[in-house]
């Protein structure tokens, strides 16, 4: 059992919550809590940590709830460690532990793997700095059927504990990939046959609900305050807008990003605007 808050393990875990560069140079991030454990894809877990309380309502409770019961079940199979409680609480993120914290390694994946599925619907990311904004686009881009997610290296961390716990588990299911040159990118994108449409609010942007997007889509959201740079909308092949009632300037980044990706989802059900 780790007891002592300046065990190694315990430090490292500290800075794979707290550091970005740490957890850039492993590639590793962590999971807090039983329902995203569960849902942790088994061969991308390095390690796992049980508090003491946890450990032993595992050993002597039998009426656990059925996700409790699965999580026992997945951890038979799984190395782990016990820790004390208290050195538990130091360790967690959050304010009401529920016992149980993973250590992930991150999977890699591909620009051309994302653009390799048919009629693939897609989302480019620049600058995102709100990790609340980021964990609900991931969590929004699964529900409406987006096959990855393009980020520019100025995006915050994936990694960072309030994005993880934002995506609600969707962090294992879409694929990402951050990218040193947005508009180089974008290129390749539209090499792939892919129309890229950049969200503005310029002269040459189009209501959004009046353009076609049954075939390979991409949609370009920009940073929460300053939205896209000029380098990225003059990438895109097209501008579209949302149009909005009373005083209302701009639209949160996600919630911007759920209207366009839930519109191409209706639009490929209906079969049509």
């Amino acid at each position: 059992m780790i007891t002592s808050p300046n065990n190694p393990k315990t430090k490292h875990i500290r800075e794979l919550l707290t550091k970005t560069k740490t957890r850039r140079t492993e590639r590793l991030y962590v999971i807090e809590g039983v329902k995203m454990f569960l849902e942790a894809p088994a061969d991308e877990i390095v390690e796992v940590y049980v508090s003491e309380h946890l450990h032993g309502e595992f050993l002597h409770n039998k009426e656990l709830a059925a996700n409790y019961a699965a999580c026992r079940d997945k951890l038979a199979g799984t190395g782990y460690e016990i820790v004390a409680d208290g050195i538990f609480a130091k360790m967690s993120d959050t304010v009401t532990p529920q016992g149980i914290l993973t250590v992930m390694r991150m999977p890699e994946y591909s620009l051309e793997k994302l653009l390799g599925a048919e009629a693939p619907l897609l989302l480019i990311l620049e600058n995102l700095q709100d990790p609340g904004n980021l964990g609900t686009v991931f969590r929004t881009a699964e529900a409406a059927g987006v096959k990855g997610l393009v980020l520019s290296e100025g995006c915050v961390d994936i990694g960072n504990p309030k994005v993880i716990r934002s995506t609600m588990g969707a962090i294992f299911r879409v694929p990402y990939i951050y990218v040193k040159n947005l508009p180089e990118a974008m290129a390749l994108v539209k090499k792939a046959g892919i129309t890229v449409f950049a969200a503005t609010l310029t002269a040459k942007s189009e209501e959004y609900d009046k353009k076609d997007y049954r075939k390979g889509t991409a949609f370009v959201i920009g940073n929460e305050g300053n939205g896209l740079t000029a380098e990225a909308v003059a990438a895109a092949d097209e501008e579209v807008f949302i149009p909005m009632e009373g005083s209302v300037e701009s639209l949160n980044a996600s919630m911007a990003a759920g209207i366009l990706v839930f519109e191409a989802n209706r639009q490929r059900r209906r079969g049509g605007i």
